[in-house]
């Protein structure tokens, strides 16, 4: 039988829990734990005795319950078979977690399904040893931090899925700007998973979501990404979608003078459906739509023109085509007959002929601006005396 002398453990702050790999022991036995350790020998899979930090003797005195069940004898030297455990009761503030496959979720403010994935860290601490080991642990030789994240991933993920979709949908925000929401993300999951954590006798304690973000390989991401940076674009040089549309269907339009009916009818629903213009822009293109028909010939009044060989003219108000011998226009009532002709005038100075309007012979350069020849106040065409002294005009 073999003898042990000293049984301790040293090893690294990652293991939470470690089974001293022989089972022979004795009364003469020494058992040192250290700081933040807690020892707990059992016998039969049941948790006996436990020791805090401080260097021990396995002496019927220090192991009164597993005396009782092995039957040791008083004094002396005993040898008995029995497990150590040792337990890590430090605070460990590293332990990572992350999806292991991206989460397939809508994006309520885009409807667009994307694969979104999630990174944090979770500190832990063993308030309850015997509890853990007896609810976790088992038969395992040694529990460490992958250990207790396969444990849990189950319990994280159902949680992390619940919380990020609610928060999505609840408050209407897109995936990208779900980061702005991780600290309150992260509060709720930790509230969630603490008594489960607490029922394994373990203290659940900073529970971090560093990054919830979209694979960039993504299909849907990246439409949703291009399709945001036009957006901003847009805002920046204050246009919009419709517009843009709008526009090219004007130029469509005008790259396709033999369909115009068609391309005006599209103009027109870009330009009053698509920009919601309600005054004058949608009025006239309403207008020349309901003038122009699809084939690219003109509407009843200019079909009747047409068919009858009298030329049809358009309405310089309104746009609407109106029979060669209408006065007004029949849409808007605008005028349509042609102003008179202003007369030409002879220069006072050469005597021929000059434009109307003009304030220079382009012959002679002589001033064509009649002046009072009294003050030098400046007369009006056809006017006989000086509105300011009253001088007969040398014309007048």
């Amino acid at each position: 039988m073999a003898i042990i002398e000293v049984v301790k453990y040293d090893g690294p702050a990652g293991v939470f829990a470690w089974k001293y790999p022989n089972q022979e022991l004795g009364t003469w036995t020494q058992l040192i734990v250290n700081e933040s350790q807690e020892a707990i020998l059992f016998k039969g899979g049941e948790a006996l005795d436990s020791f805090t930090a401080g260097r021990h003797t396995l002496s019927t005195a220090n192991i009164p319950i597993l005396s009782n069940v092995v039957n040791l004898p008083f004094g002396g030297k005993s040898p008995f078979t029995a497990e150590i455990w040792f337990v890590n009761k430090l605070n460990s503030m590293n332990v990572k977690w992350g999806t292991s496959a991206p989460l397939q979720l809508q994006d309520p403010k885009y409807k667009l399904m994307v694969a979104v994935r999630a990174f944090g860290q979770f500190g832990v601490r063993i308030v309850d040893p015997r509890k853990f080991l007896l609810k976790l642990v088992g038969t395992l030789p040694v529990f460490d931090q992958d250990t207790m994240v396969s444990y849990f991933r189950g319990l994280l993920m159902s949680n992390i899925n619940e919380l990020i979709s609610s928060y999505l949908v609840h408050k209407k925000i897109s995936i990208l700007e779900i980061n702005a929401y991780v600290v309150e993300i992260s509060k709720h999951i930790q509230g969630r998973l603490s008594s489960s954590f607490l029922d394994s006798g373990i203290e659940l304690n900073n529970f971090y979501i560093d990054s919830i973000n979209i694979p960039d390989e993504d299909p849907a991401t990246q439409r949703l990404k291009e399709a945001l940076a036009k957006k901003a674009e847009m805002d920046i040089i204050g246009f919009t979608y419709q517009q843009e549309r709008s526009f090219d269907t004007l130029e469509e339009a005008a790259g396709n003078p033999g369909n115009i009916g068609a391309a005006m009818m599209n103009t027109g629903l870009g330009l009053g459906m698509g920009l919601g213009l309600a005054g004058p822009a949608s009025e006239v293109v309403s207008r020349m739509t309901r003038s122009v028909s699809l084939d690219g010939s003109t509407g009843s009044s200019a079909g009747s023109s047409a068919a009858s060989g009298t030329p049809a003219k358009s309405c310089p108000g309104c746009g609407t085509i109106n029979p060669a011998d209408a006065r007004f226009c029949t849409d808007c009532g605008h005028n349509l007959q042609p102003a008179p002709a202003a007369e030409d005038k002879e220069c006072h100075s050469c005597g021929k002929s000059v434009i109307p309007g003009a304030r220079f012979c382009p012959h002679c350069g002589e001033s064509l601006i009649l002046k009072c020849a009294g003050c030098g106040h400046e007369l009006k065409p056809g006017q006989k005396f000086c509105a300011e002294c009253g001088t007969r005009a040398a014309n007048g």
